[in-house]
């Protein structure tokens, strides 16, 4: 049985695709204007690139066919190599000019940015508008959380606590911020002035209240131990002679207090608690520590000692045990009591007691 011719591509087509309808195809192509393809362009090309690519021929028998299509494949690879690359080129190129680029962030603009939003909040802050300021300072910390601003966001955060008498959250912002930030020396000694300075708005003076020398006195403890802490580490700060003013209170409230109890048992002819009370206020409570209104060295030849204040009712303890030895007749004990008054204190009014009493001692040859 003869076998079947297979009748040859009609049109001179090449691997079923007609020579006119391909070349149609190369003219589409090369008559598109210039410029950057878009996306959607590059991809329909490619597509219709790989569709124009030769199939295998249908004749498994026709070894000239096969020959032919794999010589043209050979001859068209090189080509869609090139084209390929040019298109992505040229996406490329049009990514690098036409493709909209994020703003960048440079030190100097993040900086910049910190700066702006820091003072927009402290603009809130000295308008007394303590919310809106808080708020804003918070987006400083946590938007600028590497730049100077967001420490002293911090610490203005704090301070509008204190400014609106919360004064327990004020406290805990800046022990907060000491415990963060201890390398910054003088945010810190700012930060412990205001923790100093919080405590003692905390001892109450209501008229609503017993006296302050009736009352538990652990508050005005825990004011007294800060005060003295920070002008014992920083004498010479800028706020040092506030807070030495407000340790001078601290310490009469709790020198009156001691003073007050040992009353109290005086009264009762209890003598020993009488002692031990006024003992435990020179003890505690002594003029060793003293506040440097000028922050300058030690008292040069001839300065007037107006300049340092020492604190408490420390001549009424001494006149107070003075008096109690008299009355237990222990003459040497009350003598260097009224002693030590007359010449620490010889610009106090209680001098001239102490100066009776050590007449009268005389007088009666005691």
């Amino acid at each position: 049985m003869p076998k079947a011719k297979v009748p040859p591509p009609q049109g001179g087509s090449c691997a079923g695709v007609p020579m006119p309808e391909r070349a149609k195809r190369g003219t589409d192509i090369m008559s598109r204007p210039a410029g950057p393809p878009s996306s959607s362009s590059v991809s329909s090309s490619l597509l219709s690139f790989a569709s124009s690519s030769p199939s295998p021929s249908p004749s498994s028998s026709s070894s000239s066919s096969r020959r032919k299509s794999a010589a043209s494949s050979r001859a068209r690879a090189p080509r869609l190599a090139t084209w390929a690359t040019a298109v992505l080129l040229a996406v490329g190129a049009t990514c690098l000019t036409g493709c909209p680029m994020p703003e960048s962030r440079t030190g100097l603009t993040y900086a910049a940015n910190a700066e702006r939003d820091y003072n927009k909040a402290l603009e809130e802050f000295k308008a007394h508008n303590w919310l809106q300021a808080q708020a804003l300072f918070r987006e400083v910390k946590r938007k600028y959380a590497y730049s100077r601003y967001a420490p002293l966001a911090e610490l203005r955060i704090a301070d509008a606590d204190f400014e609106q008498d919360k004064l327990g959250e004020a406290i805990r912002g800046y022990k907060q911020f000491v415990h963060d930030h201890r390398s910054l020396n003088a945010e810190v000694a700012y930060a412990r002035s205001r923790i100093a300075e919080a405590q003692y708005n905390q001892i109450s003076d209501s008229v609503l209240l017993p006296t302050s020398e009736e009352r538990d006195q652990v508050a005005t403890l825990e004011s007294f131990r800060e005060l003295k802490s920070y002008l014992q580490d920083y004498p010479d700060a800028k706020e040092s002679a506030h807070i030495c003013d407000l340790l001078e209170k601290v310490t009469i409230k709790l020198v009156g207090h001691e003073l007050s109890v040992a009353r109290f048992y005086l009264a009762k002819n209890n003598f020993d608690a009488t002692i031990g009370r006024v003992q435990y206020a020179l003890r505690n409570f002594t003029a060793d520590l003293t506040c440097r209104h000028t922050p300058s060295a030690p008292l040069a030849a001839g300065e007037p000692s107006a300049l340092r204040t020492e604190f408490g009712l420390l001549p009424d303890a001494l006149l107070l045990l003075g008096e109690t030895y008299l009355k237990m007749h222990r003459w040497d004990d009350a003598r260097t009591a009224f002693n030590t008054l007359v010449k620490r204190y010889p610009e106090s009014a209680l001098v001239f007691q102490a100066n009776n009493f050590l007449e009268f001692m005389k007088a009666r040859g005691v």
